[in-house]
């Protein structure tokens, strides 16, 4: 993978965050289901694996993965293409 798609990866995939953690009770959830906690995040924001979490949160409801992809100027698919690269 080339720095500039990393660099758009960890652009859509905080994006993504910051659309998650816009809603109180979706951050909640969101904090709940991977174990972070607020300090956590802060700590971790740079790396892959958080990024790729939160995406993989929006993937197990799909609305809110459709709901993000469309505030954040991004295809549905995208999300998880964007976190199969995290991840790798």
């Amino acid at each position: 993978m080339n720095g500039k798609q990393t660099n758009n990866d960890e652009a859509i995939a905080l994006s993504a965050l910051g659309w998650t953690l816009g809603d109180d009770a979706r951050a909640d959830r969101f904090l709940a289901l991977t174990g972070l906690t607020p300090d956590d995040l802060r700590t971790r924001l740079a790396e892959p694996a958080t990024l790729a979490a939160a995406i993989r949160f929006l993937e197990a409801h799909e609305p809110d993965l459709v709901a993000c992809a469309e505030a954040i100027g991004v295809a549905p698919a995208d999300l998880p293409e964007t976190r199969r690269r995290l991840e790798a």
